[in-house]
């Protein structure tokens, strides 16, 4: 079996979470404090929009921004050298575009159930916005938001449509778990889409046992702040 794309799904989905986690966690806490509310339904509706969209679009609109021959795509590779479609980064790309609506709405809901009392007491006390984020909200929002990191990430490992369009199925550069599972299937090497299959279950199932341990571990750490 070529282990080039569990390699290439894990570094995908790796990176993608890194940075699907921060911008995520940042775009949920902006959205919140937003006092308008058309504007926060607006930015609300084209954060969540890939999440709603097929992938296949979803990708197309990348492709669209990021071919050699548009003006984001040529502009990298005029200036950096960098050809963005059809590389690995691509994949990190398609990754991150569609797990970042799930750690968005996985973190505000997170945040919207905080209990605003807490929060209105810090701000009685005299402390900034930043030390409210990161002293009150985030700690009590802490469980949804690891359970949404790892839904980004399982999100970003079993990323496909977009992936085909932006980034193709080259194989040992852009050929992810879910690709190989396809081209296998196409050229009617079951046994070997079957070990695909297995290894991209496994991860799964392992990410979503993570996933209730790190809410149970973060709901224990809550508790115990409290006490303290």
């Amino acid at each position: 079996m070529d282990w080039s794309p569990v390699l290439i799904s894990l570094r995908t989905a790796s990176l993608s979470i890194m940075v699907t986690f921060f911008l995520g966690i940042l775009a949920a806490w902006a959205v919140v404090r937003m006092k308008s509310k058309k504007w926060k339904v607006i930015c609300d509706g084209l954060l969540t929009l890939p999440l709603v969209l097929p992938p296949t679009v979803a990708g197309f609109f990348l492709l669209y921004l990021l071919g050699v021959k548009r003006p984001i795509g040529k502009f990298f590779v005029t200036y950096f050298g960098i050809k963005i479609a059809f590389s690995w980064s691509a994949t990190v790309i398609a990754a991150v575009v569609m797990s970042f609506p799930l750690m968005y709405r996985s973190a505000r809901g997170a945040f919207e159930q905080v209990d605003t009392n807490l929060i209105d007491a810090a701000r009685t006390l005299g402390m900034s916005e930043w030390n409210i984020f990161r002293n009150v909200l985030f700690p009590n929002a802490l469980p949804g938001v690891v359970s949404g990191g790892v839904l980004a990430f399982s999100r970003g490992l079993g990323e496909f449509g977009a992936t085909a369009m932006i980034a193709g199925n080259i194989a040992g550069k852009t050929r992810t778990l879910p690709m190989a599972v396809y081209s296998e299937v196409a050229a009617g090497n079951m046994e070997r889409a079957y070990g695909y299959v297995i290894i991209i279950a496994a991860i799964a199932f392992f990410s979503v046992v993570l996933m209730n341990y790190g809410s149970m571990w973060a709901e224990r750490k809550r508790r115990y702040d409290r006490r303290k």
